[in-house]
């Protein structure tokens, strides 16, 4: 899917790392949300609170999951999850843009 239809978009940028990375939250009629952004090259740690899809749309990274020792390579068109009340670290290797869906 390249777009979304019928949504509320939240105008104030989400901005992390000094602004390494920012996000915009997307509202959805049923009430989930998801978060479309961009991650500069840089190494970052995030925690979550709901469980998290990840999807890769362009760029290239390496992602350790909670309770791994192993970096995952991640690139474009591939997803990953992330358990809800958990930490992952992110090596971003080249710019990279993601959509991020929160599961209640």
């Amino acid at each position: 899917m390249t777009e979304f239809n019928n949504v509320t978009v939240q105008k104030e940028a989400n901005i992390y790392f000094e602004g390494k990375v920012i996000s915009t939250t997307i509202s959805f009629p049923n009430g989930s949300k998801k978060t479309l952004g961009v991650m500069l090259p840089g190494e970052y740690e995030f925690n979550t609170e709901q469980k998290e899809i990840m999807e890769i749309m362009s760029g290239k990274l390496e992602v350790l999951l909670p309770n791994k020792s192993k970096w995952i390579n991640i690139k474009e068109g591939i997803s990953f999850e992330v358990p809800k009340n958990s930490s992952f670290k992110l090596k971003i290797h080249e710019i990279t843009n993601y959509c991020c869906e929160y599961i209640n």
